[in-house]
């Protein structure tokens, strides 16, 4: 369960030319989800809230996402895990980046701020007191910040069954090529009713937590909002489930069928 709310957090989600004007999302939004190990056992809980601020006189969205064990689970494995981005309100570029975990007593406590025009990230390891410079790709967007950054990406009207849709991501100290695939809709049962989706195969690494390459399954809803509804990963032993289970401040109207 180390890896409970990283997964959640990573494929939580899915280029406009302004993004406060095209936007998804907006000031106020908020979503909390339930998860639950091999399809039975409650594991944990996870939100992500997002709020504008002001970051060093720049216009940001500043989001927050927190994740937590909870019922018999965190009495041998406590998780307790807080992500943060600011990110630009017009371009969507993220300028810092904090990661504080604890899961099950491995911590890590790390603040990451972005030199776009330099292509630079300056990486500050709290915990090991050590600062260090790493070299970004273009455009690139932090854990945090991609969630939304595709969720303004994604064109519906043309938008086709096999279709990839890629970006550049830094995490710790590394820079990563993230890759979803589009698998079609498709209309599920959902804490709300049921809701047409739109389904995607984000591509992980096979090996220690996936069971291969194409492990997980992501429902996002197929309106302006493009909600993360439920996501299903199938680990090297067991598999995690998380749905959304609470949501308020979305942009546009959420689309149930009845």
């Amino acid at each position: 369960m180390k890896y409970l709310f990283t997964i959640i957090l990573f494929f939580i989600g899915i280029e406009a030319t302004s993004v406060d004007e095209q936007s998804a999302f907006q000031d106020g939004e908020w979503f909390k989800f339930e998860m639950s190990y091999s399809g039975f056992l409650k594991a944990g809980n996870a939100t992500m809230t997002v709020k504008e601020s002001n970051l060093d006189g720049k216009e940001v969205y500043h989001v927050v996402g927190k994740g937590w064990t909870t019922g018999a689970i965190k009495w041998f494995f406590k998780v307790k895990d807080r992500y943060e981005s600011y990110f630009d309100k017009e371009t969507g570029v993220p300028y810092k980046f904090i990661r504080k975990i604890d899961e099950g007593g491995h911590t890590k406590d790390i603040e990451i701020k972005f030199d776009h025009k330099n292509r630079k990230a300056e990486v500050h390891n709290k915990k090991k007191k050590k600062v260090t410079t790493v070299a970004t790709e273009k455009d690139v967007q932090d854990m945090v910040s991609m969630y939304y950054h595709l969720r303004n990406k994604i064109d519906m009207a043309s938008l086709k069954k096999g279709d990839e849709i890629k970006t550049n991501m830094f995490f710790d100290e590394e820079n990563y090529g993230f890759k979803l695939k589009y698998l079609g809709e498709e209309t599920i049962k959902t804490e709300f009713g049921k809701v047409k989706t739109l389904k995607f195969r984000p591509y992980v690494m096979a090996g220690r937590v996936f069971k291969e390459e194409e492990s997980l399954t992501l429902w996002v809803s197929a309106d302006k909002n493009k909600i993360p509804l439920k996501i299903q990963a199938d680990l090297a032993v067991g598999s995690l489930r998380a749905e959304l289970v609470s949501f308020k401040g979305l942009k546009h109207s959420f689309q149930i069928e009845y």
